[in-house]
């Protein structure tokens, strides 16, 4: 193969002192702070072919950068290579057809604007300015996934550039192993120029529902546990437009759900919620916020952006029994994290467990314990109080969102993962990168390494 030299690049390529090194360099988790040899901004699939071919024959760790939200920061290769694909970020929306081929590069406010201008939608994210390739490739867990599955469930085809720089395009009826891997076994195979998604008709307005209860004595947490059993035994059998959802941040927990659909339906579900929570403890107070549904995509969206240090862990649960509600509402540290609950099942539950490598579809619930503060004294405090609350929880996990995975190495896969599963996204990484080019994730790696 003829050498790759990055002079055949029609982006930009960067290096230490270059004007925007330090912007490209910067991601979410204000704790990252390494140094990329170079930093590729990619114009297209064939400078992502070129970069990857250069960055092999120079033995560069190479990074993959979108949306830049994956808490380890392995998108910025110390004295590596970083592919940053950013430049890569158009949707391109076949309205009549209900497709929309998207760039690699694209957050996920791209897409949903993009789609929302033709009254359709598909499954993305919580958060507007995460990327759409990272969300995808781990599985794409959004406020429709009850509705229309996970967003890799909506993944028609794939276009893929190899760890030898070849480029192919992936989908159930070519490469059907690889295909089967990208949804959900995340960037252990490839860089992904361009996903083509199912939409699907307008989803509707959205509301987002809270009823808020103090945790600060043992008075209230017991009240507040009653509480959340009651939200629990609702959740059950809730309507698919309805993503039930709860959060414990300072001495308050929030119970409720955002419901996506015809909002006539849920005022109905509102009030029987409001009024199952008051035969259990009365909340202090409420909050019911109609919002279109481009609205609830920004909701969350944090408008300091990469100032922060933050650092989560992550479970599933396939249940909440009364003593893990009780373990959540434990909060005897001051430097306990923020918690978040959100509702899979419907959709989610409906695809067969091994139809592609996102496991654990009999999930009821997803748990993140999330911290995030500013100064560097307090990392070492900070992060032992996140792992110190969450490992409360591990007897009552069933596993994890790859996504969500940190510091775990090969335990956190065995979380994520079946063992079945493992064994066939192995078989799939020895096919198409049996050097383990991209060992920068969760990673998955190849029998010879």
């Amino acid at each position: 193969m003829a050498r790759a030299t990055l002079h055949d690049i029609a982006g930009t390529v960067m290096e230490p002192g270059d004007d925007g090194y330090d912007e490209a360099r910067t991601v979410w988790n204000g704790m990252i702070d390494r140094h990329p040899r170079y930093v590729v901004r990619c114009a297209d699939a064939t400078d992502v072919a070129t970069a990857i071919r250069f960055g092999t024959q120079n033995d560069l760790d190479i990074g993959v950068r979108c949306g830049g939200h994956g808490i380890v920061g392995h998108a910025v290769p110390d004295d590596g290579l970083m592919l940053d694909l950013r430049p890569m970020g158009d949707v391109q929306v076949d309205a009549i057809g209900r497709r929309a081929r998207v760039q690699g590069g694209a957050l996920l406010g791209a897409l949903d604007r993009a789609t929302q201008r033709h009254g359709l939608a598909t499954t993305a994210g919580n958060v507007s300015h995460t990327g759409v390739g990272g969300l995808t490739l781990g599985g794409g867990m959004g406020w429709l996934a009850r509705r229309l599955g996970l967003a890799c469930d909506n993944v028609l085809a794939f276009e893929l550039v190899t760890a030898d720089g070849e480029l192919l395009r992936v989908d159930r009826d070519s490469h059907r192993e690889l295909d089967w891997a990208l949804r959900g076994g995340g960037g252990n195979f490839g860089v992904v120029t361009a996903f083509e998604f199912a939409l699907h008709p307008e989803p509707g307005d959205a509301i987002a529902v809270e009823f808020h209860y103090p945790i600060e004595d043992v008075a209230d947490a017991e009240a507040a546990a009653t509480a959340m059993r009651a939200w629990r035994d609702l959740s059950i059998d809730a309507p698919r437009e309805s993503t039930f959802t709860a959060t414990i941040s300072g001495g308050t927990v929030a119970l409720g759900f955002v419901w996506v659909g015809d909002t006539l339906d849920a005022r109905a579900r509102i009030v029987e919620l409001e009024q199952r929570l008051d035969q259990a403890a009365s909340p202090a107070s409420s909050s019911v916020d109609p919002l279109s549904y481009l609205e609830l995509q920004t909701r969350e969206d944090d408008v300091e952006g990469h100032a922060w240090r933050r650092y989560w862990k992550g479970h599933y649960f396939r249940e909440l029994g009364d003593d893990l509600i009780d373990a959540l509402l434990e909060r005897d540290d001051e430097l306990s994290p923020d918690v978040s609950l959100q509702a899979y099942g419907g959709a989610i539950a409906d695809v067969p467990g091994d139809a592609t490598a996102f496991s654990r579809r009999d999930t009821a619930f997803e748990f993140v314990a999330a911290s995030r503060w500013r100064s560097p004294d307090e990392d070492t405090a900070r992060m032992a109080a996140a792992r110190r609350y969450a490992s409360t929880m591990d007897d009552y996990s069933s596993g994890a969102y790859v996504n969500v995975l940190g510091d775990d190495g090969d335990a956190g896969l065995r979380r994520a993962y079946s063992a079945d599963q493992l064994t066939r996204l192995t078989a799939v990484k020895d096919t198409y990168d049996p050097g383990n080019v991209f060992h920068l994730n969760q990673n998955i790696r190849p029998t010879t390494r």
